[in-house]
């Protein structure tokens, strides 16, 4: 017997459409230096069909790369929506990258067209000449203060984005795609080799969207209005942009505008109900609170994740701000989300948080497993250690253009994360396999030790990474931030972590430094430290058991 309903594709117009159309008067600010500029969605959707139109009169085809080196803005959303729903594929450039990697990830893509923002077009503009497939640029300028320099840039299908999409009128008709066609496509972050290429699919998109608002993950609603700090060039943003305007969430677009203090004004103007971003961000403003008031009673759901998310961080928010931050998990790989820490129905209040600080829960659509050196299925009981395995219908399968046949398994993809999995689909991330601290044949967590540190009352931040040992082989290097006006004594420090990690954990290389580098999506960069130590450039202190050196955070 077969089905019989209609055989309607899963495509972002499908989104787009309903988007305009049944949340028409839903909200769309963009922080721009010291104002705001509001639209709805009506008026997002008119100019997307606008922008469409002129992408197809610059002869941008079904297949084609438009890349976007952009912040978080309306125009960046009008591309989220219109270059997928032309039969296009929206690509999201990371303007972190150093040259090398953004000039290899566009002429990768064999990207047509890229919309720029003005702050950015010196970047592009300086990798120009190996740039060979790019014919058009399209400059964001909603200042109109980069006449000049659009006009002294060397591409000669330059143009100002606002001038040729006003050019346009709306009422672009949207195409029959396949909807296992490309959609969208994003560049891992390449620390260790070339950036690879991840395409999603409509379908991949819609389901994910779809995941994203169920209550078992975001549950976003009409009444939510959302805050997307986390970077729209880092793994669609999440999700977000889709799965926002498929529900008619308003959204609060920060630009550029990324510090603390910044973000907070807006938080408390224009009152969002959801956001997400790396635990970074939050502990930038978690600092910011510890001198001033701060206003965040609208946030009912903050969504962390990109790296673990310390626990006293969750904690200092809930109890000083009533803010309830969860961790997720996910890469560019898998769309991204991949599991959600919601602690199981009836937990006790007081064991909520510790559910909340496990990596997460697996998502509807999400298949996980753990498994051994020798690639074997380990047992599903939170205890067993080994790589974690995912598949699912919007995980990748391949990378573009770039077999790299070590990443994939049995039809599952080898995350390069390892922990351990419960009978429940709970998750515990404990290492990276490149950052897993091998010490005496056993494996020590730098994750967990991490947390552990910034526990402690007199530290901000703490990154961990491990280092030779002619003994051991490996020991962890604990890189620590003091906290501001704070002392931080190691032999305390060491009695503290006595009572939460096991001994042997317990570095007895410390290093304090003013701030632990950052990848260009905002994880530690633990690639940097490693290199710093090995060069000799981190002052590193020794601390046996009858050590008593400290450090005293910056601005005390």
């Amino acid at each position: 017997m077969m089905a019989t309903m209609m055989d309607c594709g899963l495509t972002v117009a499908s989104i787009v459409r309903h988007g305009a159309t049944v949340h028409a008067r839903s909200p769309v600010v963009t922080q721009e230096g010291g104002r705001v500029r509001r639209s709805t969605f009506a008026e997002v959707g008119r100019r997307a069909e606008q922008l469409a139109a002129a992408l197809r009169r610059l002869g941008v085809r079904q297949g084609d790369g438009v890349a976007t080196l952009s912040s978080n803005h309306q125009e960046h959303l009008e591309a989220y929506l219109a270059v997928p729903s032309m039969g296009a594929v929206l690509h999201t450039l990371n303007p972190r990258l150093p040259p090398s990697q953004l000039a290899f990830v566009i002429a990768h893509a064999q990207d047509k067209v890229v919309i720029v923002d003005a702050a950015y077009l010196p970047a592009l503009d300086a990798i120009g000449a190996r740039l060979e497939s790019v014919e058009h640029v399209l400059v964001v300028d909603s200042d109109g203060d980069a006449r000049a320099a659009i006009a002294a840039s060397p591409w000669r299908g330059r143009a100002r984005y606002d001038e040729i999409v006003d050019a346009e009128t709306p009422g672009f008709e949207w195409p029959e795609v396949d909807e296992r066609s490309a959609a969208a496509m994003c560049y891992t972050s390449g620390t260790t080799g070339d950036p690879k290429g991840v395409v999603y699919s409509h379908r991949s998109i819609v389901l994910h969207s779809y995941a994203l608002c169920a209550a078992a993950c975001f549950g976003l609603t009409e009444g939510d209005r959302v805050l997307p700090i986390v970077p729209m060039f880092h793994a669609n943003a999440w999700g977000l942009p889709h799965a926002a305007w498929m529900t008619g969430c308003g959204f609060v677009l920060p630009g550029r505008q990324l510090h603390a203090e910044a973000l907070c004004t807006l938080i408390a103007n224009e009152r969002p109900t959801f956001s997400a971003a790396v635990p970074t961000v939050w502990s930038d403003v978690l600092r910011l609170a510890e001198g001033r008031a701060i206003d965040l009673s609208s946030l009912r759901l903050v969504v962390c994740g990109g790296s673990a998310v310390p626990r006293s961080l969750m904690e200092r928010f809930q109890e000083r701000h009533g803010v309830r931050i969860v961790q997720a998990w996910g890469m560019t790989e898998t769309s991204p989300l991949g599991a959600i820490a919601l602690a199981p129905a009836g937990t006790p209040e007081e064991e909520e948080m510790d559910w909340r600080t496990r990596t997460g829960r697996i998502v509807p659509g999400v298949e996980a497993r753990i498994v051994d050196d020798a690639g074997e299925a380990l047992p599903r009981d939170g205890r067993s250690i080994g790589e974690i395995e995912v598949r699912g219908p919007w995980i990748t399968g391949r990378y573009h253009r770039d077999a790299a046949p070590e990443r994939f398994h049995d039809g599952w993809l080898r995350t390069g994360d390892v922990g351990t999995l419960d009978p429940h689909g709970f998750l515990s991330i404990t290492d990276r396999l490149k950052d897993v601290i091998k010490s005496g044949g056993e494996w020590v967590s730098s994750v967990e030790l991490e947390n552990a540190i910034m526990a402690h009352a007199d530290v901000a931040e703490a990154a961990v990474v491990g280092i030779p040992d002619a003994r051991w082989d490996e020991r962890p290097l604990a890189c620590v931030v003091a906290r501001a006006g704070r002392n931080v004594d190691l032999r305390t420090l060491r009695a503290f972590l006595d009572a939460r990690v096991a001994r042997w954990w317990i570095p007895e290389s410390w290093a304090f430094v003013e701030s632990v580098p950052r990848t260009g999506v905002g994880k530690f960069d633990k690639k940097a430290l490693r290199t710093a130590f090995a060069e000799g450039t981190l002052e590193v202190v020794r601390c046996e058991r009858d050590a008593v050196p400290s450090a005293r955070g910056a601005n005390g």
